[in-house]
């Protein structure tokens, strides 16, 4: 089986780790082989949260810079700092809502400009998609599901070979039940607003 590498960039409180599971979950029902590691960092304090994930046939779930098939970033900016880890067959898909770090907050840093951000993106990578997966947490209900638009994005892509069923599935299986509306929602946002892309 093909191998497609995979790496979640987010700021802690994001849903990181719960994307990571739903995408385990969901290539345990495909019965597509998968191994995952996390980098925490100061994830308490907003600092990055990272995740690996490799499916198919792979014996290690490191990815080296350069080899990323696939980049999410759930944070702008973190998508930019993550690019490092791309190539130029890359997809990149990222939500342009902002979460400025303490330094920007407080004065004493400058947050990247968008639109030279997706600029320097597209320049390095085969396909960027952009979207406002804060606003369309909010419509699904709750703006704790930004994770959740991202994976209907990323599956909407193409990038991954699991079916929107299967995708549903995990989602029910890893979403606790007070949250599982609104997930299925948010889902469905983000695979619409990526599948005409």
């Amino acid at each position: 089986m093909e191998t497609t590498r995979l790496i979640i960039v987010a700021v802690g409180g994001q849903g990181n780790l719960l994307a990571s599971k739903v995408l385990g979950e969901a290539a345990l029902i495909s019965d597509v082989p998968v191994r995952m590691s996390e980098i925490h960092g100061m994830a308490q304090r907003g600092g990055v949260v990272e995740s690996a994930i490799v499916f198919g046939d792979a014996k290690s779930s490191i990815i080296s810079d350069g080899e990323a098939d696939i980049l999410v970033g759930f944070e702008p900016s973190e998508t930019l700092r993550a690019l490092k880890r791309c190539n130029k067959n890359t997809l990149v898909i990222t939500n342009l809502a902002k979460l400025p770090p303490f330094t920007v907050s407080i004065g004493r840093g400058e947050y990247p400009d968008l639109d030279h951000m997706k600029e320097l993106i597209s320049d390095k990578t085969s396909k960027l998609i952009c979207l406002d997966a804060m606003a369309l947490a909010r419509e699904a209900g709750s703006p704790m599901s930004v994770n959740i638009v991202l994976l209907g994005a990323l599956l909407a892509s193409g990038g991954l070979a699991f079916t929107k069923e299967s995708m549903v599935e995990a989602i029910r299986r890893r979403t606790k039940p007070a949250f599982l509306d609104m997930n299925l929602k948010a889902f469905e946002l983000g695979y619409e607003a990526a599948a005409g892309t």
